[in-house]
This record gives structure tokens, C-alpha cells and sequence, in this order.
């Protein structure tokens, strides 16, 4: 079971106020959201199942499938804050799910917020510069192009409603408690990563840091507003699985050429070996104020201690 944050970091609202929130699509980081929520929040989550593993008072699961509208009716006028956590669809360009998401919060009160978690995959390929906000976003895969479509359905709802839409755009997100998302799995598999010719710029955010920004954003993050949710740490992608390795006293993983990588790895793995990019963090930290709990790779690599 993950362990509770600390006290100091539960407090994500204005003193006195009280919240209804909805979330859409509550897995690892929307319970660690729901971890930083004062009890008096009230909270309804999406779920296409029963869910026995969100346990809190005042949390209601509300049944529906974003790929199936007519069973989405129940959302509109529930909620004055949303958090859209849902990817979208496997397939296609457009997201079908986010589109059918508005389509029921337009139908009642809307909300007075909504914040949609997409990617830093929209940027595609930068060779390695340093991007912030305002870079327009370069789509290399269907994946991202899907991100890109939910983003741009999302403000163009936002402006036309008048509601505040901000969008957090996330990197790699790891935590020693997240399933699969430790580079130690990887590891242990001896899964290789590329030379240093070939290598990548990666970026990262742990777990953690991911759902405070998203607590953040519910209360301070500004309408039609975009937000690099992502460490301070620039290394390559092989430098990072180097310096988990020796965290975790792991052996290092072997380096090959991309050509080599090209005949033994698979295609999920080789896209995130196609894009360099670093991103800057500076509009988290001075619009949203978020102090990161780990600033960097070095820090939240670590196992938990005790």
C-alpha cells in the first residue's frame, strides 16, 4: 500500500473552501491526488468498473465508459472542478473520448474548472533543445496527435464556455511504489539503451510531483494555460538508466547503435528512443508555485527508506 504524503504538502485549496471534484480516469496519479484532498472535499470518479480500491469518505464511483456517451449522463452539473486523467483512444487521430466528455459537461452547470493531463510527447522530435510553453507542438506519432486533438478540443471548449482550462503536459512519470514505472523493472530485464551517439534527451516527473501539480492546477492554474509538469534533471536516456542502475546496485544496461536497437527492439520502445527534447519547468514553478518534493531523477530513484 503507498504511504501517505507528508502533512505539509496535503493543502491544495484556499482556506474555508469547499470542493466538488470529478476525475476522469483515476488511476496511479488520480489516487495519489485523492491522497492530497482535505476530507471535506466532496469527489466522484469515472470508473467503466466497480472500484474496491478507492477508499475514502465522501467518494462516490460513478459508473460510465467515455467510449460509450449515452452512459456518461450522470457527469453533467456533478462537479465545479474536473481533472481529466482519461487517454485517449488507441487508435485514430482525434480523442473521441475527451470529445464525448465535454459533450455531457455542456449539458448543465459547467464547471468552473478543468484541468486535462496530456503529454510532452505533443512537442515530437527537438534534437535535444531546450523547449518551453510557447513552442508549437510537432506530433510525430498518432499517440501525440491524439494528445494534441484533446488539447485543442479542450481550450476551444474552455473559451467558448467561459470555463478556466488548463493543460498539464507530463513526461515519463516514475515512482518507486508506481507499477511498472521504475527504471529497476527494466534493469532486471536487461533491456539496452542506446550509445552516446545515438542517445536521446529524456525528461521525467515522479509520480508524486505529477499529482500535486494536478492539485495545483484545480485552484491556481490560469484559463487556456499550458504547464510543463516535468523535474529539473537533463540527461539522456542512457545516463538516466546508468544512474538507476547505481541507485538500485543493478548492473548498467548495454549500450547498442540504433540500427542495432532497430532490428531487437520493439516499435513502442524505439519511438521513445526517436525524440530528444529538454523542457523547462520555470512556468510550474513561478505560476503554479509548485516546490518540486523531488527535483531530481537522483533524488526520487531512491528506494523509500524504512
Amino acid at each position: 500500500m503507498r504511504p501517505k504524503p507528508p502533512n505539509s504538502h496535503r493543502r491544495c485549496e484556499p482556506s474555508g473552501a469547499q470542493a466538488e471534484l470529478l476525475i476522469v480516469g483515476c488511476g496511479d496519479v488520480g489516487q495519489r491526488v485523492l491522497d492530497l484532498l482535505p476530507a471535506r472535499w466532496r469527489v466522484r470518479v469515472l470508473s467503466r468498473s466497480a472500484r474496491t480500491d478507492l477508499q475514502r469518505e465522501g467518494l462516490v464511483v460513478c459508473r460510465g465508459d467515455l467510449d460509450q456517451p449515452e452512459s456518461l449522463k450522470r457527469l453533467a452539473g456533478l462537479a465545479r472542478r474536473v481533472l481529466h486523467l482519461a487517454p485517449p483512444p488507441s487508435q485514430g487521430q482525434h480523442d473521441t473520448r475527451t470529445r464525448a466528455l465535454l459533450q455531457t459537461l455542456s449539458r448543465a452547470q459547467r464547471p468552473v474548472q478543468l484541468v486535462y493531463v496530456s503529454t510532452t510527447g505533443v512537442y515530437g522530435h527537438a534534437h535535444g533543445a531546450l523547449l518551453d510553453e510557447t513552442a508549437a507542438p510537432a506530433p510525430t506519432t498518432a499517440r501525440a496527435l491524439r494528445r494534441v486533438d484533446a488539447e485543442q478540443q479542450v481550450r476551444e471548449w474552455g473559451r467558448r464556455h467561459g470555463v478556466c482550462v488548463s493543460v498539464l503536459r507530463l513526461p515519463g512519470i516514475y515512482a518507486w511504489d508506481r507499477e511498472g514505472g521504475h527504471p529497476r523493472e527494466r534493469l532486471l530485464r536487461g533491456t539496452p539503451v542506446l550509445c552516446e551517439a545515438d542517445d536521446v534527451y529524456t525528461n521525467h516527473i515522479h509520480a508524486d510531483d505529477a499529482a500535486r501539480a494536478c492539485a495545483r492546477a484545480l485552484w491556481h492554474g490560469a484559463p487556456q494555460r499550458a504547464y510543463n509538469v516535468c523535474d529539473d534533471t537533463r540527461l539522456k536516456m542512457g545516463d538516466y538508466f546508468d544512474l538507476a542502475a547505481d541507485l538500485c546496485q543493478l548492473p548498467r544496461p548495454p549500450r547498442i547503435s540504433r540500427s542495432q536497437a532497430q532490428e531487437t527492439l520493439g516499435a513502442m520502445q524505439l519511438s521513445f528512443m526517436s525524440e530528444s527534447r529538454c523542457l523547462s519547468n520555470t512556468r510550474l514553478k513561478e505560476e503554479l508555485r509548485l516546490r518540486l518534493r523531488y527535483p531530481t531523477v537522483a533524488q526520487g530513484l531512491l528506494p523509500p527508506q524504512g
